[in-house]
């Protein structure tokens, strides 16, 4: 994913043509901000790649094993994962995540994604894109061509269009149906607290997922996150997701905010999250895990700690009489030097890991017992 000078002005050149205004910077003054000595493949550092389960896959090259591969290579860090959630971006099978992802209550597929890149400081991001497969890579392109960090809806589309994305229809036939099938249940589940005008009144106080099982319908609240460090200690991050099925046209998640969907210190490491995004972003979850590695403690206490403040600051509504969530969140880490974790609400969730051992799956901390999930309905 190296950018030639070529490459660089012209990009710039279509930006300026599109109307929008290019980072004033100059090639060599980008490319010295990117450049880095590549780590060697023997250092007292560690090359590791952490992230959501999606990254591992049994029967296709995996995520965490392509962007592993890459940094290995010298390849930055932020190149590699975005190569790395590229392959969940574009897998038709894959319902949570860019092409094939499930749609809103309208049936479009919105997108939303994120990175960070830790040596230079810089972070992009983009909300309800639609017709770009890819939005991991339109975020950081947002990054690296102009001064701003966030742009969303039909902007954000043109904008990817002036830097010379693909427009294509997300939806396939297999997302459409799922889509189809929701929209004909009569007591399917909608996003609406309270009841608007002329829309389904919501069964209201129900597990989502249980219900869709039952009757074999897709659901998902599912993204991709992938976080990695190099041997020299550099560190990025990113999140990309079509969001949660079914959502109010336009709802954004914390997979394109910074510090909530994802977050990168090079001082510190690390971290991002999956799942119900609109509890993490109350407590601006993955700043708060970098922010409790940053004070000395370790990766894995600090996303249980992440979990625990994501309960303590949810609405009545979204717990049972005991306290406990009937959502989940899974929280991702990794440090500057190499330790990493994965942690959530219930026992049982898994997370990707790539380093020197190969590619596996390894199991989160947990704050409850699968048998104490409260359920709904």
């Amino acid at each position: 994913m190296s950018t030639s000078r070529r490459d660089f002005l012209e990009r710039s050149a279509m930006l300026a043509a599109a109307g929008f205004a290019p980072r004033t910077i100059s090639f060599d003054e980008w490319e010295a901000e990117r450049a880095r000595v590549p780590a060697p493949l023997r250092s007292a550092g560690k090359n590791c790649v952490v992230g959501s389960a999606n990254g591992l896959h049994a029967d296709r090259p995996s995520g965490v094993k392509i962007a592993y591969d890459k940094i290995m290579k010298g390849e930055d860090t932020l190149d590699a994962i975005i190569a790395g959630v590229n392959t969940q971006e574009l897998d038709p099978e894959d319902n949570s995540v860019g092409y094939g992802g499930l749609p809103n209550a309208d049936g479009v597929v919105q997108l939303d994604a994120s990175c960070m890149h830790g040596p230079t400081k810089r972070a992009g991001a983009v909300g309800s894109l639609e017709g770009i497969d890819t939005p991991s890579k339109v975020a950081k392109a947002i990054m690296d061509y102009t001064d701003h960090i966030f742009l969303v809806g039909h902007d954000a589309k043109r904008f990817a269009l002036a830097m010379g994305f693909t427009e294509r229809d997300l939806l396939t036939p297999k997302s459409k149906a799922a889509f189809e099938k929701w929209k004909a249940d009569p007591k399917a589940y909608t996003p609406w607290v309270k009841q608007p005008p002329n829309r389904m009144r919501p069964r209201g106080g129900f597990d989502e997922q249980d219900y869709y099982e039952e009757r074999g319908i897709p659901w998902t609240h599912g993204t991709i996150n992938m976080n990695a460090v190099n041997a020299a200690g550099d560190v990025s991050s990113v999140t990309t997701t079509s969001g949660i099925s079914w959502k109010v046209p336009g709802r954004v998640g914390d997979s394109p905010v910074i510090g909530a969907g994802e977050y990168t210190d090079n001082t510190v490491g690390a971290a991002g999250s999956t799942g119900r995004g609109e509890s993490n972003i109350m407590v601006c979850g993955a700043f708060l895990a970098v922010e409790y590695m940053r004070q000395g403690v370790a990766p894995e206490q600090a996303l249980v700690n992440v979990m625990k403040r994501v309960i303590e600051h949810s609405e009545k509504r979204l717990l049972d009489d005991k306290g406990r969530p009937f959502f989940d969140l899974t929280f991702y880490a990794v440090t500057k030097d190499g330790r990493y974790a994965g942690a959530c609400a219930y026992e049982g969730a898994k997370y990707a890991v790539c380093d020197e051992k190969g590619p596996r799956l390894e199991t989160c901390a947990y704050l409850f017992k699968q048998a104490e999930r409260p359920r709904r309905g």
